[in-house]
């Protein structure tokens, strides 16, 4: 299932992913830092969502209290409750 999660306070506006079960696959950011967003979708495709949030969550980018990466640990959790609450 294709999923796109609207991020916050990030230069990243937006991040499109395949969840199948608990695996992420296809990630690709809208915005933000292109090399180093395309270099973190290729290093975690195809991790479960548990390792995405274990080695992201709680990343910060300068000041900001978030990150892209932070971001996407908080972008697969959510598509991974969306997804097995139906």
């Amino acid at each position: 299932m294709r999923y796109s999660y609207k991020t916050k306070m990030t230069c990243s506006q937006q991040i499109n992913f395949n969840i199948d079960g608990d695996v992420i696959t296809n990630i690709e950011f809208i915005g933000g830092c292109n090399g180093n967003l395309k270099a973190i979708s290729k290093l975690v495709d195809g991790w479960t969502v548990d390792k995405i949030e274990s080695y992201l969550l709680g990343n910060t980018c300068g000041m900001r209290p978030t990150s892209c990466a932070d971001q996407l640990a908080k972008a697969v959790r959510a598509a991974y409750n969306e997804t097995n609450a139906q």
